[in-house]
């Protein structure tokens, strides 16, 4: 497989990835709807205006790339991580 195959293969992996980023980043941000948060929430959505350009020029790189290749011979592939909600550094 060509570099370029993978990165057909890998974008749109981390497209998908990012809007589940993307979710998650929103979801926590409408938790901080109280206005002692406010600063937070607002923070955070200018987190999401931010990952949503990145998912436009992942793309954007994808369509030059000429696409998505169909049925890619990654079995078992695993990124190393879950989506889930972490817990670090709690005492």
């Amino acid at each position: 497989m060509t570099d370029l195959e993978k990165l057909r293969v890998l974008l749109p992996h981390w497209i998908a990835h990012n809007h589940e980023h993307i979710a998650e980043i929103d979801r926590w941000a409408k938790l901080c709807e109280n206005s002692e948060n406010i600063q937070v929430k607002e923070a955070l959505k200018k987190a999401i205006s931010a990952a949503e350009q990145v998912t436009e020029k992942l793309q954007y790189a994808l369509d030059l790339a000429g696409g998505p290749i169909e049925n890619p011979e990654t079995p078992g592939h695993h990124h190393g991580h879950d989506h889930t909600y972490h817990e670090h550094g709690k005492n």
